[in-house]
């Protein structure tokens, strides 16, 4: 749930006001996303404009580590990659604020349009490009594909039940296909690790992307299949055609089958918890991300 500028404390106001250097006149909520905090674009008095994000740790602690994260990563970013530039942070009591520099612009039109999904395809090749090799140290994805990640292990071990029937039909096979999928993501490409379109924006015809708490180094191709599921149920092609579109030569297919595997795991067993602290809305956007990637995962991997 969003919050708006009027709802923040008073002393976070004039911290924000004192670091942008002047009074907010207007403050507009952004749509989409799923941080239980502030995100907003304020224009100032003397017309200058910022994107503001700000979050509680009583709203949810998880989303205050995310922001720090978001600032150490966006902090080192090439003044080449099409991400909006870090101005300050703040921090106290409790509140973690970022301003960043305010792109007007729109997220992708939905439907999927075939002009966004061109340009969409061709920055994130050019993106690929610039970040590699990353220009962070950071966590890796094949250490995020070997921990947290692993839903299929998670449901085999907890004797889960509530799975889709070719799932409990196939589940230690998938687990062991999941097993697969470090040794498959590794790479030198900072990735952003949760690609799709809320955490984008176009304007005067170039992309932007956004909200990079989840970065991590790892196969250039990761962020591109993972994005592939979301494209689909958002009325764009199917994923492996939205792959397709991409420049995937030399990536075996048993590395996409790994990887896709654990990604449908996360989503599918994921959204079969209850939903973290002020994120209500998560749990259904990864049932449905789920049911596309696993449908994907079954076409390709003909498991009966």
């Amino acid at each position: 749930m969003r919050v708006h500028w009027n709802e923040l404390p008073g002393r976070v106001r004039d911290a924000i006001e004192e670091r942008i250097g002047g009074r907010v006149v207007e403050a507009v909520t952004q749509p989409g996303g799923f941080s239980p905090g502030l995100a907003a674009r304020l224009l100032i008095e003397d017309g200058r404009r910022v994107f503001v994000k700000a979050v509680s740790e009583r709203a949810n602690p998880v989303s205050l580590a995310m922001h720090r994260r978001e600032a150490e990563v966006v902090a080192v970013m090439p003044a080449s990659a099409p991400v909006p530039r870090l101005h300050w942070t703040y921090e106290d009591d409790g509140w973690v604020v970022l301003g960043f520099e305010d792109v007007d612009g729109r997220h992708p039109a939905l439907p999927w349009q075939e002009e966004d999904l061109d340009l969409v395809v061709r920055s994130l090749q050019e993106m690929s490009a610039l970040l590699t090799p990353s220009p962070i140290e950071s966590e890796t994805a094949s250490s995020r594909f070997a921990g947290h990640i692993q839903g299929w292990k998670r449901a085999l071990v907890g004797n889960e039940d509530r799975l889709d029937p070719w799932a409990m039909r196939n589940l230690e096979r998938l687990a062991d296909l999941e097993a697969l999928a470090p040794g498959a993501a590794a790479g030198e490409t900072l990735l952003h690790f949760d690609m799709r379109a809320d955490n984008m924006l176009i304007a005067g015809g170039k992309l932007y992307v956004i909200d990079w708490p989840s970065a991590c180094v790892g196969a250039r191709w990761i962020d591109w299949l993972a994005m592939g599921p979301s494209v689909a149920m958002q009325g764009g092609p199917r994923p492996q055609v939205f792959l397709d579109r991409f420049d995937v030569d030399g990536v075996s297919p048993g590395e996409i089958d790994a990887v896709l595997c654990s990604v449908a795991g996360y989503f599918v067993v994921g959204a079969l918890e209850p939903p973290p602290r002020g994120l209500p809305t998560v749990r259904a956007f990864q049932a449905a991300q789920g049911e596309v990637a696993l449908a994907w995962l079954r076409d390709r991997l003909g498991w009966t």
